[in-house]
Protein backbone atom coordinates (compact mmCIF):
# COMPACT_ATOMS: atom_id res chain seq x y z
CA UNK A 1 0.00 0.00 0.00
CA UNK A 2 1.33 3.41 -0.97
CA UNK A 3 0.24 6.85 1.29
CA UNK A 4 -0.60 9.96 -0.57
CA UNK A 5 2.78 11.78 -1.35
CA UNK A 6 1.70 15.05 0.39
CA UNK A 7 -0.46 13.37 3.30
CA UNK A 8 2.76 11.83 4.07
CA UNK A 9 5.22 15.29 3.75
CA UNK A 10 2.53 16.81 5.92
CA UNK A 11 2.58 14.10 8.68
CA UNK A 12 6.02 12.73 8.50
CA UNK A 13 7.35 15.22 11.15
CA UNK A 14 4.57 14.89 13.56
CA UNK A 15 4.98 10.95 13.53
CA UNK A 16 8.56 11.26 14.21
CA UNK A 17 7.84 13.98 17.17
CA UNK A 18 5.37 11.92 18.53
CA UNK A 19 6.72 8.77 18.25
CA UNK A 20 8.40 8.22 21.38
CA UNK A 21 10.47 5.08 22.05
CA UNK A 22 7.80 3.96 24.23
CA UNK A 23 5.18 4.05 21.57
CA UNK A 24 7.34 3.23 18.90
CA UNK A 25 7.89 -0.52 21.14
CA UNK A 26 3.95 -0.52 21.04
CA UNK A 27 3.84 -0.15 17.75
CA UNK A 28 6.00 -3.30 16.97
CA UNK A 29 4.67 -6.05 15.83
CA UNK A 30 6.62 -9.34 16.88
CA UNK A 31 6.44 -10.97 13.36
CA UNK A 32 8.57 -7.95 12.05
CA UNK A 33 11.35 -8.83 10.94
CA UNK A 34 15.11 -7.79 11.69
CA UNK A 35 16.93 -6.01 8.38
CA UNK A 36 20.86 -6.86 8.26
CA UNK A 37 21.62 -4.76 4.88
CA UNK A 38 25.15 -5.39 4.15
CA UNK A 39 26.27 -3.25 1.21
CA UNK A 40 29.91 -3.28 -0.51
CA UNK A 41 31.13 -0.66 -3.25
CA UNK A 42 32.24 -1.64 -6.05
CA UNK A 43 31.65 -5.20 -6.17
CA UNK A 44 30.79 -6.83 -9.33
CA UNK A 45 28.66 -9.92 -9.99
CA UNK A 46 31.33 -11.43 -12.23
CA UNK A 47 33.18 -12.06 -8.81
CA UNK A 48 30.56 -13.65 -6.44
CA UNK A 49 31.06 -17.32 -7.07
CA UNK A 50 27.06 -17.88 -6.61
CA UNK A 51 26.90 -15.84 -10.18
CA UNK A 52 29.47 -18.17 -11.70
CA UNK A 53 31.99 -16.39 -10.81
CA UNK A 54 35.22 -17.69 -12.93
CA UNK A 55 37.92 -15.90 -11.32
CA UNK A 56 36.95 -16.01 -7.36
CA UNK A 57 34.94 -18.13 -4.48
CA UNK A 58 33.13 -16.26 -1.76
CA UNK A 59 31.46 -19.11 0.69
CA UNK A 60 29.64 -16.78 2.65
CA UNK A 61 28.07 -14.40 0.91
CA UNK A 62 27.26 -18.01 -1.53
CA UNK A 63 25.05 -19.24 1.86
CA UNK A 64 22.76 -16.61 1.30
CA UNK A 65 22.28 -17.43 -2.38
CA UNK A 66 21.78 -21.15 -0.79
CA UNK A 67 19.72 -20.21 1.89
CA UNK A 68 17.50 -17.71 0.02
CA UNK A 69 17.31 -15.40 -2.93
CA UNK A 70 19.67 -14.22 -5.98
CA UNK A 71 18.47 -11.98 -8.51
CA UNK A 72 20.17 -12.39 -11.76
CA UNK A 73 18.59 -9.47 -13.29
CA UNK A 74 19.53 -6.68 -10.78
CA UNK A 75 20.56 -3.34 -12.05
CA UNK A 76 21.50 0.50 -10.77
CA UNK A 77 20.21 3.60 -12.45
CA UNK A 78 23.21 5.53 -12.00
CA UNK A 79 26.53 3.77 -11.83
CA UNK A 80 28.20 5.65 -9.58
CA UNK A 81 28.45 5.53 -5.60
CA UNK A 82 27.04 8.74 -4.10
CA UNK A 83 23.77 8.93 -6.24
CA UNK A 84 23.41 4.87 -6.34
CA UNK A 85 23.66 5.42 -2.51
CA UNK A 86 20.96 7.88 -2.45
CA UNK A 87 18.96 6.37 -5.03
CA UNK A 88 18.91 3.24 -2.30
CA UNK A 89 18.24 5.50 0.97
CA UNK A 90 15.07 7.31 -0.87
CA UNK A 91 13.69 4.46 -3.43
CA UNK A 92 13.84 7.30 -5.89
CA UNK A 93 15.97 8.18 -9.19
CA UNK A 94 18.62 10.45 -9.03
CA UNK A 95 16.76 13.66 -10.34
CA UNK A 96 14.32 12.93 -8.39
CA UNK A 97 16.46 12.24 -4.74
CA UNK A 98 18.60 15.44 -6.03
CA UNK A 99 22.13 13.02 -5.94
CA UNK A 100 23.18 12.88 -9.74
CA UNK A 101 27.10 12.79 -9.28
CA UNK A 102 29.19 12.55 -6.23
CA UNK A 103 29.41 15.94 -6.29
CA UNK A 104 26.05 16.42 -4.74
CA UNK A 105 25.12 17.13 -1.19
CA UNK A 106 22.27 14.23 -0.24
CA UNK A 107 19.25 15.87 1.43
CA UNK A 108 18.93 14.59 4.30
CA UNK A 109 15.46 15.83 5.33
CA UNK A 110 13.86 13.80 2.28
CA UNK A 111 11.83 10.62 2.47
CA UNK A 112 14.21 7.54 3.45
CA UNK A 113 13.43 3.80 4.15
CA UNK A 114 15.95 4.29 7.39
CA UNK A 115 13.52 6.83 8.54
CA UNK A 116 10.51 5.74 8.03
CA UNK A 117 11.45 2.07 9.88
CA UNK A 118 12.47 4.20 12.87
CA UNK A 119 9.48 6.00 13.20
CA UNK A 120 7.41 2.47 12.99
CA UNK A 121 9.83 1.74 16.12
CA UNK A 122 12.87 -0.04 14.72
CA UNK A 123 15.96 0.36 16.50
CA UNK A 124 18.03 2.01 13.61
CA UNK A 125 21.92 2.18 12.62
CA UNK A 126 24.61 2.81 9.84
CA UNK A 127 28.53 1.80 10.23
CA UNK A 128 31.06 1.97 7.63
CA UNK A 129 30.91 4.18 3.90
CA UNK A 130 28.61 6.88 3.57
CA UNK A 131 29.89 9.19 0.78
CA UNK A 132 26.82 11.82 0.82
CA UNK A 133 28.44 14.83 2.39
CA UNK A 134 25.98 15.45 5.33
CA UNK A 135 25.27 13.75 8.89
CA UNK A 136 23.14 10.41 8.07
CA UNK A 137 19.60 10.58 9.15
CA UNK A 138 16.97 8.43 9.94
CA UNK A 139 19.53 6.30 12.28
CA UNK A 140 19.81 6.00 16.01
CA UNK A 141 23.57 5.40 15.97
CA UNK A 142 25.79 6.16 13.17
CA UNK A 143 29.62 5.78 12.76
CA UNK A 144 30.82 6.56 8.93
CA UNK A 145 33.69 6.86 7.11
CA UNK A 146 34.26 10.11 5.99
CA UNK A 147 34.38 10.62 2.33
CA UNK A 148 36.04 7.37 0.87
CA UNK A 149 37.74 6.32 3.92
CA UNK A 150 40.80 4.72 4.36
CA UNK A 151 41.91 1.12 4.28
CA UNK A 152 44.28 1.00 7.19
CA UNK A 153 43.55 2.43 10.12
CA UNK A 154 40.68 4.33 9.08
CA UNK A 155 38.92 7.21 10.51
CA UNK A 156 34.94 7.21 11.50
CA UNK A 157 32.46 9.58 11.91
CA UNK A 158 30.50 9.80 14.91
CA UNK A 159 28.00 12.26 16.71
CA UNK A 160 30.54 12.31 19.43
CA UNK A 161 33.32 13.31 16.57
CA UNK A 162 35.74 11.30 15.02
CA UNK A 163 38.08 8.69 16.02
CA UNK A 164 40.71 6.78 14.27
CA UNK A 165 40.66 2.83 14.55
CA UNK A 166 43.84 0.79 14.24
CA UNK A 167 43.54 -2.29 11.98
CA UNK A 168 41.93 -2.88 8.50
CA UNK A 169 38.31 -0.66 7.15
CA UNK A 170 36.54 -4.15 6.43
CA UNK A 171 37.42 -5.65 9.94
CA UNK A 172 36.87 -2.48 12.15
CA UNK A 173 33.46 -2.33 10.01
CA UNK A 174 32.40 -5.06 10.76
CA UNK A 175 33.90 -5.08 14.59
CA UNK A 176 31.40 -2.02 14.99
CA UNK A 177 28.66 -3.50 13.20
CA UNK A 178 28.79 -6.71 15.53
CA UNK A 179 29.42 -4.13 18.66
CA UNK A 180 26.21 -2.52 18.03
CA UNK A 181 23.93 -5.84 17.55
CA UNK A 182 25.66 -7.11 21.16
CA UNK A 183 25.06 -4.27 23.06
CA UNK A 184 23.94 -0.78 21.11
CA UNK A 185 20.71 -1.41 20.27
CA UNK A 186 17.52 -1.23 22.48
CA UNK A 187 16.98 -5.74 22.07
CA UNK A 188 13.28 -4.99 22.68
CA UNK A 189 13.11 -3.64 19.16
CA UNK A 190 13.35 -4.94 15.62
CA UNK A 191 16.46 -3.08 14.05
CA UNK A 192 17.91 -2.37 10.94
CA UNK A 193 21.69 -1.99 10.20
CA UNK A 194 23.39 -0.98 7.52
CA UNK A 195 26.67 -2.13 7.44
CA UNK A 196 28.31 -0.78 4.46
CA UNK A 197 32.57 -1.52 3.52
CA UNK A 198 34.94 0.49 1.75
CA UNK A 199 36.09 -2.23 -0.16
CA UNK A 200 36.57 -3.45 -2.74
CA UNK A 201 37.39 0.40 -4.09
CA UNK A 202 39.78 1.61 -5.90
CA UNK A 203 42.66 1.23 -4.73
CA UNK A 204 42.14 -2.12 -3.66
CA UNK A 205 44.37 -2.26 -0.69
CA UNK A 206 44.03 -5.77 0.73
CA UNK A 207 44.45 -6.85 4.09
CA UNK A 208 47.37 -8.44 5.22
CA UNK A 209 45.26 -11.92 5.85
CA UNK A 210 44.76 -11.60 2.43
CA UNK A 211 47.12 -10.09 0.80
CA UNK A 212 49.11 -13.07 -0.52
CA UNK A 213 46.25 -15.20 -1.68
CA UNK A 214 46.42 -15.24 -5.27
CA UNK A 215 50.41 -15.39 -5.41
CA UNK A 216 50.23 -18.84 -6.97
CA UNK A 217 47.20 -18.44 -9.20
CA UNK A 218 47.33 -17.07 -12.71
CA UNK A 219 43.71 -15.27 -12.90
CA UNK A 220 41.96 -15.77 -16.52
CA UNK A 221 41.60 -12.63 -18.74
CA UNK A 222 38.52 -11.52 -19.91
CA UNK A 223 37.82 -12.31 -23.61
CA UNK A 224 37.25 -8.08 -24.61
CA UNK A 225 40.50 -6.62 -22.29
CA UNK A 226 41.75 -5.96 -25.56
CA UNK A 227 38.45 -4.82 -26.93
CA UNK A 228 39.60 -2.10 -29.65
CA UNK A 229 35.96 -0.30 -29.41
CA UNK A 230 35.29 -0.24 -33.53
CA UNK A 231 31.59 -0.07 -33.50
CA UNK A 232 31.14 1.11 -30.11
CA UNK A 233 29.88 5.33 -30.46
CA UNK A 234 32.99 7.80 -30.34
CA UNK A 235 31.95 8.16 -26.09
CA UNK A 236 33.97 4.18 -25.69
CA UNK A 237 37.25 6.07 -27.11
CA UNK A 238 37.29 8.83 -25.57
CA UNK A 239 37.06 7.72 -21.97
CA UNK A 240 40.02 7.45 -19.47
CA UNK A 241 39.69 4.29 -17.55
CA UNK A 242 41.73 1.54 -19.07
CA UNK A 243 43.77 -0.80 -17.50
CA UNK A 244 46.31 0.14 -20.48
CA UNK A 245 46.95 3.86 -20.35
CA UNK A 246 45.05 4.85 -16.86
CA UNK A 247 46.22 2.99 -13.95
CA UNK A 248 48.85 4.07 -11.76
CA UNK A 249 52.14 1.95 -10.98
CA UNK A 250 52.17 2.74 -7.55
CA UNK A 251 48.92 4.15 -6.32
CA UNK A 252 46.70 1.34 -8.04
CA UNK A 253 49.23 -1.43 -9.01
CA UNK A 254 51.69 -1.38 -5.70
CA UNK A 255 54.57 -1.18 -7.68
CA UNK A 256 57.14 0.88 -5.74
CA UNK A 257 59.12 3.74 -7.99
CA UNK A 258 62.74 2.27 -8.19
CA UNK A 259 63.54 5.77 -7.42
CA UNK A 260 62.01 6.67 -4.27
CA UNK A 261 62.83 9.92 -4.17
CA UNK A 262 61.77 10.70 -7.53
CA UNK A 263 58.57 13.51 -7.92
CA UNK A 264 55.51 11.36 -7.80
CA UNK A 265 52.53 12.15 -10.12
CA UNK A 266 48.96 11.82 -10.27
CA UNK A 267 47.14 9.67 -7.93
CA UNK A 268 50.48 8.18 -7.42
CA UNK A 269 51.22 11.10 -4.70
CA UNK A 270 48.19 10.13 -2.59
CA UNK A 271 49.56 6.77 -1.79
CA UNK A 272 52.58 8.08 0.49
CA UNK A 273 49.22 9.29 2.59
CA UNK A 274 47.69 6.46 2.54
CA UNK A 275 50.89 4.81 4.24
CA UNK A 276 51.11 7.35 6.17
CA UNK A 277 48.52 5.91 7.95
CA UNK A 278 49.95 2.81 8.39
CA UNK A 279 52.13 1.24 11.88
CA UNK A 280 55.78 0.31 10.86
CA UNK A 281 54.52 -2.81 11.39
CA UNK A 282 51.80 -2.60 8.82
CA UNK A 283 53.58 -1.08 6.31
CA UNK A 284 56.61 -3.34 6.46
CA UNK A 285 54.26 -6.42 5.74
CA UNK A 286 52.23 -4.95 3.35
CA UNK A 287 55.30 -3.97 0.85
CA UNK A 288 57.09 -7.40 1.82
CA UNK A 289 53.90 -8.88 0.07
CA UNK A 290 55.07 -7.43 -3.44
CA UNK A 291 58.81 -7.06 -3.16
CA UNK A 292 59.61 -10.23 -4.80
CA UNK A 293 57.24 -9.63 -8.01
CA UNK A 294 57.83 -5.96 -7.99
CA UNK A 295 61.58 -6.19 -9.10
CA UNK A 296 60.89 -8.85 -11.45
CA UNK A 297 58.99 -6.32 -13.02
CA UNK A 298 61.17 -3.78 -12.81
CA UNK A 299 63.45 -5.92 -14.43
CA UNK A 300 61.51 -7.05 -17.29
CA UNK A 301 60.67 -3.81 -18.81
CA UNK A 302 57.16 -5.54 -20.59
CA UNK A 303 56.02 -3.54 -23.25
CA UNK A 304 52.68 -3.80 -25.34
CA UNK A 305 50.30 -6.51 -24.65
CA UNK A 306 52.69 -8.12 -21.98
CA UNK A 307 52.52 -5.25 -19.76
CA UNK A 308 48.58 -4.82 -20.03
CA UNK A 309 48.44 -8.27 -18.76
CA UNK A 310 50.86 -7.68 -16.25
CA UNK A 311 48.79 -5.06 -14.84
CA UNK A 312 45.59 -6.93 -15.15
CA UNK A 313 46.99 -9.75 -12.63
CA UNK A 314 48.12 -7.65 -10.38
CA UNK A 315 44.56 -5.44 -10.31
CA UNK A 316 42.41 -8.62 -10.04
CA UNK A 317 44.06 -10.34 -7.64
CA UNK A 318 44.30 -7.04 -5.30
CA UNK A 319 40.20 -6.68 -6.06
CA UNK A 320 39.69 -10.26 -5.26
CA UNK A 321 41.85 -10.03 -2.35
CA UNK A 322 39.87 -7.34 -0.76
CA UNK A 323 36.27 -9.24 -1.65
CA UNK A 324 38.03 -12.11 0.49
CA UNK A 325 38.26 -9.89 3.43
CA UNK A 326 34.29 -8.31 2.83
CA UNK A 327 33.14 -12.69 2.42
CA UNK A 328 34.57 -12.90 5.77
CA UNK A 329 32.44 -10.43 6.76
CA UNK A 330 29.66 -11.67 5.46
CA UNK A 331 30.35 -15.08 7.75
CA UNK A 332 31.15 -12.96 11.18
CA UNK A 333 28.00 -11.41 10.65
CA UNK A 334 25.34 -14.63 9.74
CA UNK A 335 27.65 -16.56 12.74
CA UNK A 336 26.29 -13.59 14.93
CA UNK A 337 23.11 -14.49 14.06
CA UNK A 338 22.93 -17.63 14.18
CA UNK A 339 24.47 -18.22 17.55
CA UNK A 340 22.46 -15.67 18.79
CA UNK A 341 18.84 -16.77 17.77
CA UNK A 342 18.69 -14.02 15.35
CA UNK A 343 18.74 -15.78 12.04
CA UNK A 344 15.20 -16.75 11.93
CA UNK A 345 13.68 -13.68 12.32
CA UNK A 346 16.24 -11.60 10.30
CA UNK A 347 16.06 -10.47 6.70
CA UNK A 348 19.68 -10.93 5.32
CA UNK A 349 20.47 -9.04 1.97
CA UNK A 350 23.86 -8.43 0.52
CA UNK A 351 24.63 -6.12 -2.30
CA UNK A 352 27.37 -3.49 -4.04
CA UNK A 353 26.78 0.35 -5.22
CA UNK A 354 27.08 -1.10 -8.77
CA UNK A 355 29.01 -3.39 -10.81
CA UNK A 356 32.82 -3.06 -11.75
CA UNK A 357 34.95 -3.43 -14.99
CA UNK A 358 37.40 -6.74 -13.76
CA UNK A 359 39.13 -5.90 -17.48
CA UNK A 360 36.27 -6.24 -19.65
CA UNK A 361 36.85 -4.44 -22.83
CA UNK A 362 40.21 -3.30 -21.32
CA UNK A 363 38.85 -1.96 -18.28
CA UNK A 364 37.98 -0.48 -14.58
CA UNK A 365 35.97 1.73 -12.65
CA UNK A 366 32.19 1.67 -13.25
CA UNK A 367 29.72 4.31 -14.73
CA UNK A 368 28.62 3.09 -17.90
CA UNK A 369 25.26 1.37 -18.96
CA UNK A 370 26.94 -1.42 -20.22
CA UNK A 371 26.23 -4.78 -18.44
CA UNK A 372 29.78 -5.10 -15.95
CA UNK A 373 28.81 -1.89 -14.38
CA UNK A 374 25.31 -1.43 -14.90
CA UNK A 375 24.55 -5.20 -13.25
CA UNK A 376 24.38 -5.23 -9.47
CA UNK A 377 24.54 -8.27 -6.96
CA UNK A 378 21.33 -8.60 -4.87
CA UNK A 379 20.99 -11.72 -2.71
CA UNK A 380 17.91 -12.00 -0.48
CA UNK A 381 17.72 -14.56 3.08
CA UNK A 382 14.82 -14.64 5.23
CA UNK A 383 13.85 -18.13 6.87
CA UNK A 384 10.31 -19.36 5.99
CA UNK A 385 9.77 -16.29 4.34
CA UNK A 386 11.85 -16.26 1.03
CA UNK A 387 12.74 -19.61 -0.71
CA UNK A 388 15.59 -20.85 -0.07
CA UNK A 389 18.29 -21.56 -3.41
CA UNK A 390 15.79 -19.89 -5.91
CA UNK A 391 16.82 -17.63 -9.06
CA UNK A 392 14.99 -14.56 -10.16
CA UNK A 393 15.26 -13.12 -13.62
CA UNK A 394 13.02 -10.32 -13.44
CA UNK A 395 14.29 -7.12 -13.99
CA UNK A 396 14.80 -4.78 -10.76
CA UNK A 397 16.68 -1.67 -9.74
CA UNK A 398 17.95 -0.20 -6.57
CA UNK A 399 14.83 1.99 -6.09
CA UNK A 400 13.12 -0.99 -5.25
CA UNK A 401 15.85 -1.65 -2.30
CA UNK A 402 13.45 0.73 -0.28
CA UNK A 403 9.76 -0.27 -0.69
CA UNK A 404 11.77 -3.99 0.15
CA UNK A 405 12.20 -3.45 3.25
CA UNK A 406 9.61 -1.65 4.29
CA UNK A 407 6.83 -4.09 3.17
CA UNK A 408 8.98 -6.84 4.74
CA UNK A 409 8.71 -4.04 7.97
CA UNK A 410 4.83 -3.77 7.32
CA UNK A 411 5.56 -0.22 6.97
CA UNK A 412 2.99 1.66 4.53
CA UNK A 413 5.64 2.67 1.25
CA UNK A 414 5.04 6.62 0.28
CA UNK A 415 3.93 7.36 -3.01
CA UNK A 416 6.85 9.48 -4.22
CA UNK A 417 8.69 6.33 -3.50
CA UNK A 418 9.49 5.31 -7.42
CA UNK A 419 10.14 1.44 -6.60
CA UNK A 420 8.64 -1.43 -6.25
CA UNK A 421 8.74 -4.21 -3.40
CA UNK A 422 10.57 -7.33 -4.51
CA UNK A 423 8.54 -9.77 -2.07
CA UNK A 424 5.48 -10.17 -4.23
CA UNK A 425 7.55 -11.71 -7.17
CA UNK A 426 8.72 -14.47 -4.51
CA UNK A 427 5.27 -15.22 -3.95
CA UNK A 428 2.97 -17.99 -4.93
CA UNK A 429 1.49 -15.54 -7.58
CA UNK A 430 3.71 -13.27 -8.41
CA UNK A 431 2.57 -10.29 -10.34
CA UNK A 432 1.63 -10.14 -14.07
CA UNK A 433 2.49 -6.16 -14.72
CA UNK A 434 6.06 -5.93 -13.20
CA UNK A 435 8.10 -3.87 -15.21
CA UNK A 436 9.73 -5.35 -18.24
CA UNK A 437 12.30 -2.63 -18.88
CA UNK A 438 14.86 -0.24 -16.78
CA UNK A 439 15.79 3.48 -17.22
CA UNK A 440 19.79 4.47 -16.61
CA UNK A 441 21.38 7.57 -16.34
CA UNK A 442 24.88 9.06 -15.79
CA UNK A 443 25.12 12.56 -15.73
CA UNK A 444 29.23 13.55 -14.02
CA UNK A 445 31.33 14.84 -16.24
CA UNK A 446 34.82 15.32 -15.99
CA UNK A 447 36.91 12.26 -13.80
CA UNK A 448 37.60 9.33 -16.12
CA UNK A 449 35.54 11.53 -19.14
CA UNK A 450 32.86 9.30 -19.32
CA UNK A 451 30.15 11.03 -21.18
CA UNK A 452 26.64 11.71 -19.65
CA UNK A 453 24.04 9.44 -20.99
CA UNK A 454 20.78 7.58 -20.94
CA UNK A 455 19.00 4.44 -22.05
CA UNK A 456 16.40 1.91 -21.62
CA UNK A 457 17.11 -1.73 -21.46
CA UNK A 458 14.61 -4.81 -21.53
CA UNK A 459 14.98 -8.47 -21.08
CA UNK A 460 16.95 -8.63 -24.26
CA UNK A 461 17.68 -5.58 -26.01
CA UNK A 462 19.17 -2.04 -24.71
CA UNK A 463 19.38 1.24 -26.03
CA UNK A 464 22.03 3.88 -25.19
CA UNK A 465 22.18 7.52 -25.99
CA UNK A 466 25.26 9.05 -25.63
CA UNK A 467 23.94 13.02 -25.35
CA UNK A 468 26.99 15.79 -25.97
CA UNK A 469 27.86 13.29 -29.10
CA UNK A 470 23.96 12.39 -30.60
CA UNK A 471 25.29 9.20 -30.64
CA UNK A 472 23.51 6.13 -30.25
CA UNK A 473 23.99 2.53 -29.35
CA UNK A 474 22.14 -0.56 -29.67
CA UNK A 475 22.48 -4.06 -28.55
CA UNK A 476 20.93 -7.41 -28.73
CA UNK A 477 21.92 -9.06 -25.22
CA UNK A 478 20.67 -12.46 -26.06
CA UNK A 479 22.74 -12.47 -29.91
CA UNK A 480 25.95 -10.31 -28.66
CA UNK A 481 26.27 -10.41 -24.53
CA UNK A 482 29.37 -8.78 -24.57
CA UNK A 483 28.03 -6.04 -26.35
CA UNK A 484 30.76 -6.15 -28.92
CA UNK A 485 27.86 -5.37 -32.00
CA UNK A 486 26.38 -2.10 -32.45
CA UNK A 487 23.38 -2.23 -34.33
CA UNK A 488 21.83 1.03 -34.50
CA UNK A 489 21.19 2.02 -37.90
CA UNK A 490 21.59 -1.66 -39.11
CA UNK A 491 19.09 -2.87 -41.48
CA UNK A 492 16.12 -4.81 -39.81
CA UNK A 493 16.52 -2.90 -36.61
CA UNK A 494 14.41 -0.09 -37.51
CA UNK A 495 11.12 -1.42 -35.68
CA UNK A 496 13.12 -2.22 -32.31
CA UNK A 497 14.82 0.88 -32.69
CA UNK A 498 11.61 2.75 -32.69
CA UNK A 499 9.67 1.02 -29.50
CA UNK A 500 12.91 0.91 -27.45
CA UNK A 501 12.93 4.91 -28.13
CA UNK A 502 9.46 5.41 -27.28
CA UNK A 503 10.02 3.42 -23.91
CA UNK A 504 13.19 5.50 -23.40
CA UNK A 505 11.46 8.73 -23.99
CA UNK A 506 8.31 7.31 -21.66
CA UNK A 507 10.85 6.65 -18.76
CA UNK A 508 12.74 10.26 -19.37
CA UNK A 509 9.58 11.75 -18.57
CA UNK A 510 8.87 9.98 -15.62
CA UNK A 511 11.99 8.97 -14.14
CA UNK A 512 14.65 11.47 -15.83
CA UNK A 513 14.96 15.29 -16.76
CA UNK A 514 11.52 16.36 -18.10
CA UNK A 515 13.88 18.08 -20.87
CA UNK A 516 17.08 17.51 -21.74
CA UNK A 517 19.82 20.50 -21.23
CA UNK A 518 21.37 22.94 -23.44
CA UNK A 519 24.19 21.53 -25.58
CA UNK A 520 23.10 17.93 -24.85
Amino acid sequence: MKVHRQSLQHHLPALILITSIASAQEMVKPSRPNILFIFSDDHSSAAISAYGSRINTTPNIDRLAAEGVTFDSMFCTNSICAPSRAVVLSGKHSPANGVMDNGNVFDGTQVTFPKLLQAAGYSTALIGKWHLKKDPTGFDHWEVLPGQGDYYNPDFLSPEGKKRHEGYVTDITTDLALDWLESGRDQSRPFLLMCQHKAPHRSWMPGLDHINDFDDVTIPEPETLFDDYSTRSDAARMQEMEIDRHMYLYYDLKVTPEDREAELKGPDRWTMGAHGRMTEAQLNAFEAAYAEENAAFHAAKLEGRELVSWKYQRYIKNYLACIAGVDDSVGRLLDYLEENGLAENTLVVYSSDQGFYLGEHGWYDKRWMYEPSLRMPFLARWPGKLPAGKRDAHLAQNIDFAPTFLDAAGVDVPEEIQGHSLLPLLSKSPPTDWRDEIYYEYFERGIHAVQPHRGVRTARYKLMHIHGLDQWELYDLQEDPQELNNLYGVEGTTEITADLKSRLERLRLIYGQTEVSQGE
